[in-house]
């Protein structure tokens, strides 16, 4: 078991009627605040409203229209309102991607460059402003964790952002408010969770504790999406998922686990900055064609644990055919939930796989350490493989 520093600075609200501790929180930071959310859905719902009557003695500036995959564009106008307006804090109210691009904001704003310098260079984000989330989508885990992920459609560029100055400084988490995802949002959003549990279980060396926190994970999720996709008020499914989202990406499931340098997200990064497709929906294509390539003599008994512990499968004698039915029910967990299984049904062809691969291969040099090291045609061959 490797040496590990955890420390996590986020104070998390969570269950029915948590946004009553918004206004407290909020104020005990600034007056301030930049709110930051993406369509017309939290006004739908009422959650803006909500918010508004809440800080109803704040001053409030606004950046709407945040995209699913956020753009460097729009960190850019909320970096300029906070420095124009003297923001003290900001709110998100959203998804992962309206979380992701007020992350962005916030370190932006303390920067006197441009904010994309800081994608590219994360040694240059010093400070950042204070972030309080009240969180509307499960999925990235973005609401617990130190990370964000900006596109820049200038360069056909998808990358993280990671800096311990971004971890929300509050998170609210109320399941309510997730009611209101659509089925394909919230198949979507359980193949995201499942895809970082993955990056961090399949990996060189694991531990117990590790493995016991990521199989539970994914036995939640894979008992939870079924019943939201029957029941999208299913209040206990929504919360099992909301806090599997939260504990699937702010590092506690490897703690103490080897090299971890997250391949599946590395390649459709790729593919959501050039088709702009959902995040979940590519790692949902791409986890059993990266699955399968990585099945090898050294992965096996991997594979075969992760079905006998997952999917309680008995154990068999030919371990590479346990090994691959662990792989087949992945599979088909993803297209019971309405995902597709290949890039062909998102209009997606062979056109841009030597650019994809080699961006990749550039943005996440750690590939070779992945328990099947990957090189530059192997990741091109999973992109055809995908297909």
């Amino acid at each position: 078991m490797e040496n590990f520093v955890f420390h996590t600075p986020t104070k998390v609200h969570f269950g029915k009627g948590t946004i009553e501790s918004l206004h407290d929180e909020v104020v005990a930071i600034g007056k301030k605040v930049l709110l930051v959310y993406g369509g017309s859905s939290i006004k739908r719902s009422g959650l803006y409203d909500s918010v508004l009557a809440k800080l109803n003695d704040c001053e409030i500036f606004e950046l709407s229209g945040v995209e699913p995959n956020p753009r460097i564009t729009s960190v850019r106008n909320g970096v300029q309102i906070c420095k124009d307006k003297g923001v003290e804090v900001v709110l998100a109210v959203g998804g992962g991607s309206v979380l992701d691009c007020a992350k962005a904001i916030c370190a932006g704003a303390c920067y006197e460059g441009d904010a994309w310098d800081l994608v590219l260079d994360w040694n240059k984000v010093k400070k950042a402003l204070p972030l309080v989330t009240i969180l509307t989508l499960s999925a990235t885990g973005s609401e617990f964790d130190y990370g964000s992920v900006i596109s820049n459609l200038e360069t056909n560029e998808k990358l993280p952002l990671i800096s311990d100055h971004i971890y929300p400084r509050v998170s609210i988490l109320d399941p309510q408010y997730t009611y209101s995802v659509p089925a394909n949002q919230t198949a979507a959003g359980a193949a995201d969770i499942m895809s970082h549990i993955y990056e961090q279980y399949f990996c060189k060396d694991s531990n117990l504790v590790s493995d016991g926190i990521c199989e539970t994970i994914l036995r939640t999720i894979i008992a939870c999406a079924p019943r939201l996709l029957k029941d999208p008020q299913d209040y206990d499914a929504r919360a099992q998922m909301m806090w599997a989202s939260s504990l699937a990406c702010n590092g506690i499931c490897s703690l103490g686990n080897g090299i971890r340098p997250w391949p599946c997200h590395g390649m459709e990064h790729e593919l959501s900055a050039i088709y702009d497709i959902t995040h979940g929906v590519g790692l949902a294509i791409l986890t059993p064609h990266l699955m399968r390539y990585a099945l090898n003599d050294d992965t096996v008994e991997r594979f075969c644990h992760y079905g006998k512990a997952v999917f309680d499968m008995p154990e068999q004698a030919d371990r590479f055919a346990m090994a691959n039915e662990a792989i087949n029910k992945t599979e088909q967990f993803f297209t019971s939930i309405g995902l597709p299984n290949n890039l062909t049904a998102l209009g997606i062809d062979d056109s841009h796989i030597d650019e994809m691969a080699e961006h990749c291969i550039k943005f996440n040099p750690g590939l070779d350490q992945c328990p099947r090291p990957l090189y530059l045609e192997d990741v091109k061959q999973i992109y055809r493989n995908s297909l």
